[in-house]
């Protein structure tokens, strides 16, 4: 994004204004709106601040958009964020949500507009962004976000609006074939916490975007080489798919096989010998398997249900190496549905539908959700039952748009006041006297993007 002093702001739902944006003029708007007090309905967005500086969220924005702290652009960043965590998709279009706590908390007096949003994203590569989720995802795992034990790779496919030429898909057979995004999406199944994510247009294929999405995540976890299994669904038994996974990742690959006719008659030809009993209806076996398309050799998993032979159902596995068959089968491949659960509770961060197939735009999107899932993911921690167990939508809903109250500053403090909070009476304690809980964790209480005011919260 090139120097601007000036930028396009929503001010009202139907009125922009060009404001100054040079780091002089964002700081004397900022501190006028603290001095003038803000009253709103979107106080609860500030329990998310904490969270912020835990992660080191800043720092991560500002490297990512390559401009120090004082400029718009890390700024806008943070907005992103914010409105991801807020659930709402084109928002400062269909509405005005400033002058409610939002851009404050976004370090700005303004809430700028669609098109100064997308000229950040635009002049942002895939490559740097993928750079952020890499950052992001190893302060996770030095926060124990994940296990790094078992993956479970998911694609997710974004319906698009857009006019342009591009392959169509159906999600099933009965439905119209329609544009869309292709994502794919990492997730660790112990915590159910995601590592990364990659975007392509429709006609990127599975052969493409595997090996990718696994280089993301070993990129992130580091770990040795065939001590962590990814699982997926049988949309990645490919020849080409297992030979790159094997040859340039340090992972395993897990997925089951279709019930292909040739394949049948291989399973049925095994025999009985070959299989090991494990308990009452129950027994595995293991054999070599190759494609003819691709060279290497994997090992299937069979696994036989049923006590006598004529009602025996057959099913097959395969994996880039000889593992544990018990383990992988009753417990490493079922908690691959954990991703789907994932995408029930937080796809409305952004996960939902493609507005753009400006791959970097989109990317950049996606991302911002990303860190704005992993400040909630600690927040729901914190807050206890039941709101730990709400979703995206009702969190947002109830809590960062549901909870009235007032901003102003006492000395080098801002004071949030939540006024019949009850959601966060368990919280309350902790909330209370919050720089020096965060001086105790070691984390600087001082906010960047307030010019190093601090937080504090009280209820009434």
């Amino acid at each position: 994004m090139q120097p601007t002093q000036t930028v396009d702001t929503q001010r009202t739902k139907s009125k922009c204004r060009v404001e100054s944006c040079d780091p002089v003029s964002i700081e004397h708007g900022v501190r006028q709106m603290l001095a003038d007090k803000v009253s709103g309905t979107m106080m609860g967005l500030w329990l998310l601040i904490p969270e912020l500086l835990r992660l080191g969220v800043w720092d991560l924005l500002c490297g990512w958009v390559g401009q120090p702290g004082g400029r718009l652009e890390p700024r806008l960043g943070l907005q992103l964020v914010n409105e991801a965590a807020l659930c709402l998709t084109r928002v400062r279009q269909n509405g005005s949500l400033s002058q409610k706590g939002l851009e404050l908390a976004c370090g700005l007096p303004f809430l700028a507009t669609d098109e100064a949003v997308h000229d950040l994203l635009a002049a942002r590569t895939m490559a740097e962004t993928q750079d952020l989720q890499v950052a992001l995802g190893r302060i996770r795992l030095a926060s124990r976000h994940y296990r790094g034990e078992v993956l479970a790779l998911d694609a997710h496919h974004l319906h698009s609006s857009s006019r342009r030429l591009m392959p169509r898909r159906r999600a099933k057979p009965e439905l119209p074939a329609t544009k869309s995004s292709q994502s794919a999406f990492c997730l660790d199944t112990a915590t159910f916490q995601p590592l990364c994510c990659i975007l392509g247009s429709s006609a990127l294929s599975a052969a493409q975007y595997t090996p990718d999405l696994l280089d993301l995540a070993a990129r992130i976890l580091c770990p040795a080489p065939r001590t962590v299994l990814a699982v997926a669904d049988s949309e990645l038994l490919a020849g080409s798919i297992f030979h790159q996974v094997k040859a340039r990742t340090p992972f395993d690959l897990l997925t089951p096989m279709p019930a292909y006719p040739a394949y049948r008659r291989e399973l049925a030809a095994l025999p009985p010998e070959a299989f090991t009993h494990r308990w009452a209806g129950i027994a595995t076996a293991k054999t070599p398997f190759s494609f003819r398309d691709a060279p290497g050799r994997f090992t299937r998993i069979v696994q036989r249900t049923g006590e006598l032979p004529d009602p025996y159902k057959l099913r097959a596995f395969l994996c880039t190496r000889d593992r544990d068959e018990v383990e992988a089968l009753c417990r490493e491949f079922p908690s691959r549905w954990h991703v789907e659960e994932f995408f029930n509770a937080n796809q409305a961060l952004g996960w939902e539908k493609a507005g753009t197939m400006n791959l970097n735009v989109r990317y950049g999107k996606m991302t911002a959700a990303l860190v704005a899932q992993a400040a909630i993911h600690q927040l729901r921690g914190r807050l206890g039952q039941p709101c730990s167990r709400w979703d995206a939508k009702h969190l947002a809903k109830d809590i960062f748009q549901g909870l009235d109250g007032d901003i102003r500053v006492r000395d080098d403090t801002i004071l949030v006041t939540y006024y019949n909070a009850a959601e966060l009476q368990p919280l309350a304690g902790r909330l209370e006297h919050l720089p020096d809980t965060l001086a105790a964790e070691g984390v600087d209480p001082r906010i960047p993007w307030l010019y190093g005011l601090k937080l504090d919260f009280r209820f009434r």
